[in-house]
């Protein structure tokens, strides 16, 4: 509770010390705080006895560690934009704010215990990056993907607040462990019940980008600034998925057989839209919000299996994958394309090659490939889903197949000895090579973090 209280806390101070416009100030701010926050963090970890208490919130040893990655992720995110938030030093204190603002939403999500705590963590993650999606004021794609996301996100907010609606009808309380309690009974089965959770489920597909809600996502990727596209992806699905799980492994488990088969279908689905759709793009943003949706049906695995096992996959799944977009993004960032084709890669891995090889490992890692993070993260959640669901898996192995042609083509462009000369030498800044550093340790020692669950 001290650690979200100091996030937000700083959040509010790096927008008062804008006003000085001097952002390596409001970067420091950030900074600190953040560290301030990470620190209180792993000093519960080690002491479990918090000053502040709250009923809506509580801080185990998961929403702890998720907690801190999300942290951590919100950190580099904020040094990797720095070089972009100082060209508008007016509105530095804002950019940087707003992301601390949705930081605090997002470890909301991460440690509620009711369905009110639960709905304020959404939207407070979710309005700041409604708002963030349209920074790029003069190019009308961003203005689009504002629009789009804000739309879809109040739709599928109303879905959500129907759905609580229709669940405290049947049940009578928004406390998850009383939830569990009641759906253990099979005299509180009715379609009360069955509607609320199917509108629950269908607002959180919309959140997460899973077909066939998954309409909005490669536009407002394409459009958003490419610092806000990283965090998305990284600090947004992690936390939105680790709530989609706590929320039905735990609150809806006893009714598990009913929703099940629902997500094991559109995990099917999501997999194969997000593969197939991915192989005729031709941006770099759009290319990544179509693998975005696949990684989104590898991971829907996790939510149907059952046990600590499937936990603990998905954390580290979603750890794997935060390390490698934010990779990623960073080296798009460096690039400038604003373009954002593909073509604009060509050569980019032989000219930079420290840079390249980065980005190479960020595009392996997304793939599977081993030693890396998001190979022991891929075999995690496969692993976890084999004994229950063993068609699933064998679909996804199909669909890993798959992805890695379109991560390879984008592996060879970057190699591609024709494209040296016309190629850009990134300019690598201290803030870009720290992120990148530490990307780095992540994706090729992020396998091994699976102990500190």
């Amino acid at each position: 509770m001290e650690a979200l209280i100091t996030i937000f806390a700083t959040g509010l101070v790096a927008m008062f010390i804008a006003m000085a416009r001097k952002p390596m100030l409001v970067l420091a701010t950030a900074s600190i705080g953040l560290l301030a926050a990470a620190g209180m963090l792993v000093n519960q970890l080690v002491e479990p006895n918090p000053w502040l208490k709250y009923d809506g919130i509580y801080f185990d040893t998961f929403a702890l560690i998720s907690s801190l990655v999300a942290v951590l992720f919100t950190f580099l995110i904020i040094l990797a934009g720095y070089e972009r938030f100082k060209l508008e030093s007016q509105h530095t204190g804002e950019y940087i704010s707003l992301l601390l603002f949705s930081l605090s939403g997002a470890i909301c999500l991460l440690s509620y215990t009711d369905l009110f705590m639960f709905f304020l963590g959404l939207e407070i993650m979710s309005i700041p990056i409604y708002v963030m999606v349209g920074t790029k004021k003069k190019d009308l794609r961003s203005s689009e993907a504002s629009m789009k996301y804000f739309f879809t996100g109040a739709f599928a907010t109303g879905l959500l607040l129907f759905g609580i609606a229709w669940l405290y009808g049947a049940l009578g309380t928004f406390s998850m462990a009383e939830i569990l309690r009641a759906t253990m009974n099979p005299e509180n089965h009715g379609p009360l019940l069955y509607i609320g959770v199917l509108l629950i489920m269908a607002s959180f597909l919309f959140k997460i980008g899973a077909a066939p809600f998954h309409f909005w996502s490669p536009d407002v990727y394409e459009g958003s600034p490419n610092i806000v596209t990283g965090y998305m992806a990284a600090v947004v699905k992690l936390a939105a998925f680790l709530a989609f799980i706590r929320m039905f492994m735990i609150g809806f488990g006893g009714i598990h057989d009913f929703w099940a088969p629902a997500i094991y279908g559109l995990s099917i689905l999501t997999m194969f839209v997000g593969n197939l759709t991915a192989l005729r793009q031709q941006g770099f943003k759009r290319l990544i919000a179509y693998s975005s949706i696949t990684h989104v049906g590898y991971a829907l695995m996790t939510v149907i299996g059952s046990g600590g096992q499937s936990l603990q996959a998905l954390w580290i799944y979603l750890f794997a994958y935060g390390f490698s977009i934010i990779a990623l993004i960073v080296v798009s960032m460096m690039l400038n394309n604003d373009g954002d084709e593909l073509s604009a890669y060509k050569g980019v891995a032989r000219k930079n090659p420290l840079i390249g090889f980065v980005f190479i490992l960020g595009l392996l890692s997304l793939a599977g490939i081993p030693p890396l993070a998001g190979f022991f993260g891929k075999y995690l959640v496969f692993a976890s889903a084999i004994r229950e669901y063993p068609v699933l898996v064998v679909i996804a192995l199909i669909n890993s197949g798959i992805a890695i042609y379109y991560y390879l083509k984008l592996i060879r462009i970057s190699l591609d000895q024709d494209g040296v000369e016309d190629a850009p030498a990134l300019n690598m800044t201290p803030l870009y090579a720290i992120v990148l550093a530490v990307c780095m340790v992540g994706i090729l020692l992020g396998g091994s973090a699976s102990w500190l669950i």
